[in-house]
């Protein structure tokens, strides 16, 4: 009886055990999303060379993962450590028939979202709600104000990580309400224009 009661306690300790050691896995593997290195030290070169953006906070959001999963990242250029992150749509236009991969355009009624870096201007009140001007700094996305591309939320962006697709923009970087409310705050409290890189 006993090598019973010692066997099932042996079966309950290893089984114990094996959730302890596949949560561990799984909260590493959920880590490991990092910023591309490269891309970080793009914005450093630009806050340390222009004294108007804020040299603290950057916003970077990762088009090569899924729009399912987190991919917009609040990053803390001194302690170099990605301190937010959530889900954010991409534009319509930058669809291909080829699923998971994705094209990009800072042509005018495009849809489609523009690599580069921004800086976040000042928000306005429009059919969206609150919203924030965007200024392209680079070639790539030199046309973002003149396309009215800013940074806004959608009813119909979820929360929370999924398995399946998010919804898109017309070419925006798109949050939902929960998730924009906590990046406004930031933005509002920041005194110098916050640098969005969007890269692929």
């Amino acid at each position: 009886m006993k090598k019973i009661f010692f066997v099932f306690l042996l079966i309950i300790l290893v089984f114990i055990g094996y959730k302890i050691a596949f949560n561990s896995c799984n909260f590493s593997f959920s880590e490991t999303k990092n910023i591309d290195a490269s891309q970080i030290e793009a914005v450093k070169k630009l806050v340390r060379s222009n004294q108007k953006y804020n040299n603290r906070i950057a916003f970077f959001i990762d088009m090569k993962i899924p729009s399912g999963k987190n991919r917009f990242f609040v990053y803390d250029l001194k302690l170099n450590k990605i301190i937010d992150k959530g889900l954010v749509a991409h534009g319509s236009g930058s669809e291909t028939k080829i699923k998971g991969k994705l094209k990009f355009s800072n042509v005018p009624n495009s849809l489609s979202t523009s690599l580069g870096k921004y800086s976040i201007g000042n928000y306005y009140y429009g059919k969206f709600g609150k919203a924030y001007k965007l200024y392209g700094l680079d070639d790539t996305n030199s046309n973002a104000f003149n396309r009215d591309i800013v940074f806004h939320y959608y009813f119909d962006v979820p929360y929370k990580e999924q398995d399946n697709y998010i919804c898109n923009s017309y070419g925006c970087p798109m949050v939902s309400k929960k998730y924009f409310e906590r990046i406004a705050r930031i933005i509002d409290q920041s005194k110098l224009p916050i640098v969005m890189n969007i890269y692929y």
